[in-house]
């Protein structure tokens, strides 16, 4: 069985395939000014990218983990990831609060998905 990995640099991959399931990195938003709503989008926007990348979207979802910095503000992420999620196919998921890498980083979102079948 291979692994395929993509988006690469000498620390980790962006997305890595392997037997039919895609692993994307935790994402992060670009623009750290938002709020926790702007920033959310900007994530669900990066894996929607990184799926098709790989061959898959949202549709395909088996997991997602996601971190926010404050629960204070994780009904404003739900928000967001409930209109992103495809209805009636919500993954697992588990979430918690956590300090992320960077201090003005609100949301980190990771997730698995199914390569759909040929």
């Amino acid at each position: 069985m291979s692994i395929s990995y993509h988006d690469s640099n000498t620390r980790m991959s962006q997305a890595t395939i392997h037997n039919g399931t895609v692993y994307l990195a935790g994402q992060v938003p670009k623009d750290a000014s938002a709020d926790m709503r702007g920033q959310t989008e900007q994530v669900l926007a990066r894996i929607d990218e990184l799926l098709a990348q790989a061959g898959t979207s949202k549709e395909n979802l088996l997991s997602a983990q996601i971190w926010v910095t404050s629960m204070a503000e994780f009904d404003q992420m739900n928000a967001v990831w409930d209109a992103w999620v495809v209805p009636g196919r919500p993954p697992v998921r588990a979430a918690l609060e956590a300090k992320l890498a960077k201090p003005e980083w609100k949301v980190e979102i990771m997730v698995v998905a199914a390569l759909p079948e040929a």
